[in-house]
């Protein structure tokens, strides 16, 4: 039950939209230059503050399920994520710690005792940032379109394949910047989050991160 609670809180924080629209494959050397631009953009990323609007589409009802939130980083690897509509929500991942509130309701879950969560924990980290291109763990795709360029991520864990089929980030042309997450699960279903009001390096609160 741990892990499918967590599967579920990791699938809000990787989701995008992409469909559609004209994409065109990057070459290897556009790959290199792409990926040197972003990882020098989150390398001088020191903390994100972000509105999102998230929307989860469930294939089987045709149905869709849409929250508004905050989303706050603090490097090296302090995320809370705040759910503010139609529900109070809280996930904060502090020090191999998931700290949850669920409208008062308080759990702690211990991510360090598991491999398969330090990893996703390590990418939820890296997927904020727009650092995490690891060909161990994932087959890559890069495209580029119309207004930026999008990459998407295969997972090679046969565990992780059970609740996450692939995702996509949409970077920004201009700033390199995640602009948008696509999740999709096994059975179709997907999770959209898009961030808005973005602001770097401002002062961040530790306090942020008490549960």
């Amino acid at each position: 039950m741990k892990n499918k609670h967590f599967i579920l809180l990791f699938a809000f924080a990787l989701s995008f939209a992409f469909s559609g629209i004209s994409q065109t494959k990057l070459l290897a050397s556009e790959q290199q230059g792409f990926k040197a631009k972003v990882q020098k953009t989150a390398q001088n990323t020191k903390t994100i503050v972000s509105d999102f609007t998230q929307t989860k589409h469930i294939f089987v009802f045709d149905n869709v399920i849409t929250s508004e939130g905050k989303l706050v980083f603090k490097a090296p690897n302090l995320v809370r994520w705040e759910y503010v509509k139609p529900y109070l929500n809280v996930a904060i991942f502090k020090d191999d710690q998931l700290l949850v509130n669920n409208e008062g309701k308080k759990q702690n879950i211990d991510l360090g005792s598991n491999k398969m969560f330090r990893s996703l924990n390590s990418l939820i980290v890296n997927s904020i940032k727009g650092d995490m291109f690891d060909e161990s763990q994932f087959d890559l795709e890069y495209f580029k379109y119309g207004r930026g360029f999008l990459v998407k991520f295969i997972p090679k864990d046969k565990r992780m394949k059970k609740f996450i089929a692939s995702f996509e980030l949409t970077f920004s042309n201009a700033t390199a910047e995640v602009e948008e997450v696509k999740l999709m699960e096994p059975n179709d279903d997907y999770t959209i989050i898009t961030f808005h009001n973005r602001k770097l390096n401002t002062e961040v609160s530790d306090a942020n991160f008490i549960n």
